[in-house]
């Protein structure tokens, strides 16, 4: 008996309920001019403690398997409790047999307002708009729990993918910028709106092969897993003959763009013709760092 409480305690004491994230947020506030106010360090400390503390799936995480994101809020304007600047999101996940983590999300969020009174209550409700702030953060958390679970298992984003989208459809009924099409071509409702469509049904298989079958297996065979990489970048052109200069591709190359460079640069040398010719095609914002790739 006492050998099943020993087990019990000591499950409990590896495993949380809840609380996937383990996020670095900072709020910069020096375009203000007030950036020692105490109000923006206590909204770095309530936005901390909503982001790593909210239960946002009913999924069982230890503590090595909080995903690793950071939230830097740059505040460009402060007046009368109304809040105006930027936010930038990152995420990343550890790569098998490795101490790398490749950073999977890296967003920049532009149409970022809102209003906030120190120590208000922070409360999210996956039904229901409560305030823009807590919409954006938690809207981008959704975001990392999708791709993050997608480039474990196959397809296995969806779900919070969804939430993000319910949370877009309750929030695009107010006044603030980014969660409608007319508010602009690079914004949340883009965001998800790829995400989702059957027009860029590969994003997810990309995000799947990429890391597990390229990535994580670099340990074992780094020629094969670049060679499962490449294959996984040339597949994007699928999307891009439907509905060129999408937006995900965007976001997709913003993230990866300096870890494609780093693998075909280093390593055994695999076929790169069509992968370039790709690169090229598909992100030619990114042309400086494909012409480095050295075979």
């Amino acid at each position: 008996m006492n050998k099943i409480v020993l087990y019990i305690f000591i499950i409990f004491s590896f495993t949380s309920f809840g609380q996937e994230l383990n996020c670095n947020v900072v709020v910069n506030a020096t375009q203000t001019g007030d950036e020692n106010l105490q109000i923006f360090k206590t909204l770095e400390n309530q936005i901390s403690d909503f982001i790593n503390n909210t239960n946002w799936t009913k999924n069982s995480y230890t503590s090595k398997q909080r995903i690793n994101c950071s939230m830097v809020i740059n505040i460009s304007n402060y007046d009368n409790n109304i809040f105006q600047g930027t936010i930038q999101i990152q995420s990343s996940r550890p790569i098998f047999n490795s101490s790398y983590e490749s950073t999977v999300y890296n967003y920049i969020d532009k149409d970022f307002s809102f209003e906030y009174q120190e120590f208000q209550n922070f409360i999210f409700n996956p039904n229901q708009f409560e305030s823009n702030l807590i919409s954006v953060l938690s809207f981008h958390v959704y975001i990392i729990l999708g791709i993050d679970s997608d480039t474990f298992e196959l397809n296995s984003g969806k779900r919070h993918y969804q939430q993000a989208r319910s949370i877009l459809d309750y929030s695009s009924s107010t006044n603030y910028l980014g969660w409608n099409a007319k508010d602009g071509r690079q914004n949340r409702y883009y965001l998800i709106d790829n995400i989702l469509s059957p027009t860029f049904k590969e994003f997810s298989n990309v995000l799947y092969n990429y890391h597990l079958n390229g990535l994580d297996k670099m340990y074992d065979d780094t020629k094969k897993s670049k060679l499962n990489i490449s294959k996984s970048i040339i597949s994007l052109e699928r999307i891009n003959s439907r509905r060129p200069n999408s937006y995900i591709m965007k976001v997709f190359f913003d993230t990866k763009a300096d870890e494609i460079q780093d693998i075909f640069s280093d390593g055994p040398s695999v076929e790169i013709t069509n992968l370039s010719s790709t690169l090229s095609k598909l992100a030619p914002m990114h042309s400086s760092k494909w012409r480095k790739i050295k075979f």
